[in-house]
C-alpha cells in the first residue's frame, strides 16, 4: 500500500512543498489547513490528496482530522506538524492574548496532533517531523512568543521521541532558517533581508522545497535510525557567530 502522510499547514510554503515531494514519491497526503478556500483551491488541483479542514489547536478537530484520514486512506505513516503562526512584537507590547494565540497553534497543536496520531503511527512504525525554527535555537528581538514556542517544540520533539520510540515511532524536528516564502518577502523589509544575507554563510534565503526535502527524508525509511534530533536547515546561520559581515568585507581582524 502507498504510504500516507498528514501535513498540517499544507496550503503554502514548506507544507505545500512537502506535500508535493510526498506525492512525487508515491505517497498519499492528507492536507490539513484552517484556510478553507485556499485548501480547497490547492487540493482540487492534486491527485491522491485529501483536503481536511481543521484548526489543529482544537482537540476535537484534531481527532476528526485523524478519523477522516484513516477513513479515506486506511493508515498513517507520517505526521508533519508544520502549521504555525508568527507574531513579532517586543516583550512589553506582546499581550497575553497574542502569546496564547501563538502557543495554541505552534505548541499545543504539535502536542495534540502527535498524541492523536500515535495509535495509527504505532501500527505502521511511522514518523513525526515537527517544524520548529532557527528562532527556537537563537534568541532575537521581537520573537518572545514565536521563538519561545519553537524552542518548546524542539524539546517536545525529544520528549515524544523518548516515549514513542518503544512503539517504533521516530520523532524528529527541522528548524528552518529564513525561507523565501511569499509571507517572508512581504514582511521582511530590504534592510532585514540584507542583514540576514550578511549573517548566513550561504549568503541567501532558503527555498521552501529545500526545507521540505529534509522533512520528507526524516519521514522516510532512509532515516530509519534517526530519532530525537533537530536538523537546522538554515544555510549555516546557527553555526555562525559575530563578525561574518566584517570578514566578508575583507577587514583585517588579525
Amino acid at each position: 500500500m502507498n504510504k500516507v502522510a498528514i501535513v498540517t499547514g499544507g496550503c503554502r510554503g514548506i507544507g505545500l512543498a512537502a506535500t508535493e515531494i510526498f506525492l512525487e514519491q508515491g505517497w498519499r497526503v492528507a492536507m490539513v489547513d484552517r484556510d478553507v478556500e485556499e485548501l480547497r483551491a490547492i487540493a482540487s488541483k492534486m491527485e491522491n490528496v485529501l483536503a481536511v479542514e481543521a484548526d489543529i489547536s482544537d482537540p476535537e478537530q484534531v481527532e476528526r482530522m485523524v478519523a477522516e484520514t484513516v477513513a479515506a486512506f486506511g493508515r498513517i505513516d507520517a505526521l508533519v506538524n508544520n502549521a504555525g503562526v508568527a507574531l513579532f512584537s517586543r516583550v512589553g507590547k506582546t499581550s497575553f492574548q497574542a502569546w496564547r494565540e501563538v502557543m495554541a497553534t505552534n505548541l499545543d497543536g504539535v502536542f495534540l496532533c502527535t498524541q492523536a496520531c500515535t495509535e495509527e503511527l504505532a501500527k505502521t512504525k511511522g514518523a513525526v517531523v515537527n517544524i520548529a525554527s532557527i528562532s527556537g535555537l537563537r534568541a532575537s528581538t521581537l520573537r518572545v512568543a514565536y521563538g519561545t514556542s519553537k524552542a518548546a517544540v524542539i524539546h517536545l520533539t525529544k520528549q515524544f521521541a523518548a516515549e514513542l520510540g518503544e512503539q517504533g515511532i521516530r520523532v524528529n524536528c527541522v528548524a528552518p532558517g529564513p525561507v523565501r516564502t511569499k509571507l517572508a518577502m512581504a514582511v521582511h523589509a530590504p534592510e532585514i533581508i540584507s542583514a540576514y544575507y550578511d549573517a548566513i554563510p550561504l549568503n541567501r534565503y532558503g527555498e521552501a522545497r529545500e526545507i521540505a526535502e529534509a522533512v520528507v527524508f526524516l519521514c522516510s525509511d532512509k532515516a530509519s535510525f534517526v530519532s530525537g534530533q533537530t536538523l537546522a536547515a538554515d544555510g549555516g546561520f546557527d553555526a555562525s557567530g559575530v563578525g561574518l559581515p566584517a570578514l566578508r568585507r575583507g577587514d583585517d581582524l588579525n
